[in-house]
């Protein structure tokens, strides 16, 4: 297992994860949502592409995340692939590429990532009001301050 640099060789691995693990962080809301795969979701996947992506592999893509300064803009685990530790590895492997402080955001309502995301020292600094697909979602922004 091994986290690298993404290959355009990897789009489709990126698209498969995300297309099984996107509608999981909204689980947790009161709506119903339908998947705006990453390909048609235009703002969302020029945030990933103008970032540095990593995957994980063992040697297969299972897990991607991505960063753009000192933003952590997505970390998507493929289900099956889950309660390993590999969002812990992934949340490591970001916060060793930051020299600074890191902000994210995350659903409101999504407490197992927040609860990950507080174990690295992240704190809920504020919360708004955003949309997936054009359904309303209460978002948190997280930051994590270097000492």
């Amino acid at each position: 297992m091994s986290i690298r640099e993404y290959l355009d060789s990897d789009y489709s691995d990126i698209l498969k994860i995300y297309s099984k693990s996107k509608l999981d962080e909204l689980k947790y809301e009161n709506a119903e949502f339908e998947l705006l795969p990453l390909n048609e979701d235009k703002q969302r996947s020029s945030q990933i592409f103008s970032s540095e992506i990593y995957v994980y592999s063992k040697p297969e893509v299972i897990a991607f995340c991505a960063i753009n300064g000192s933003e952590i803009r997505t970390l998507f685990v493929q289900p099956d692939a889950r309660g390993k530790g590999i969002g812990a590895d992934l949340l490591e492997f970001m916060l060793s590429k930051l020299s600074g402080s890191a902000i994210l955001y995350v659903a409101a309502s999504n407490l197992p990532a927040i609860k990950l995301y507080q174990k690295y020292g992240f704190k809920i600094h504020s919360e708004f009001m955003t949309t997936y697909n054009k359904v309303d979602v209460i978002a948190n922004k997280m930051e994590r301050s270097v000492v």
